[in-house]
């Protein structure tokens, strides 16, 4: 159970192509962004649809294997855990981002 206390899972499309960065340590990072789309019947029951963005990030070899498999408009799922950070631009400003630092993937493509 201790898997299930910060567990996101979400299918959706990806916004741009994934973004990998090599650090001076060596260490490696991907980033990108995943589109998912919920539907629903609003008050006068027309179908609507609304699209939620979310950071991904991955470190390591899953930045690798990410950077290598996906592209931008890929339809994939990602497995990871939601974090949480502040930093401060360049004019002071506390600044928030929600980010989901995956752990697993599957690309969704049709071949």
């Amino acid at each position: 159970m201790k898997n299930l206390r910060n567990n996101v899972q979400l299918i959706g499309n990806l916004g741009q192509d994934v973004e990998l960065k090599e650090f001076d340590s060596g260490k490696k990072r991907a980033s990108f962004t995943i589109a998912t789309h919920d539907y629903y019947t609003d008050k006068n029951g027309e179908k609507q649809e609304s699209t939620e963005w979310h950071n991904i990030v991955a470190w390591g070899k899953l930045a690798d294997w990410m950077s290598d498999s996906l592209s931008k408009g890929d339809y994939a799922l990602i497995q990871g855990k939601i974090t949480y950070r502040k930093y401060e631009d360049k004019d002071g400003i506390t600044r928030y981002i929600t980010e989901i630092v995956a752990s697993e993937f599957i690309s969704l493509n049709k071949k």
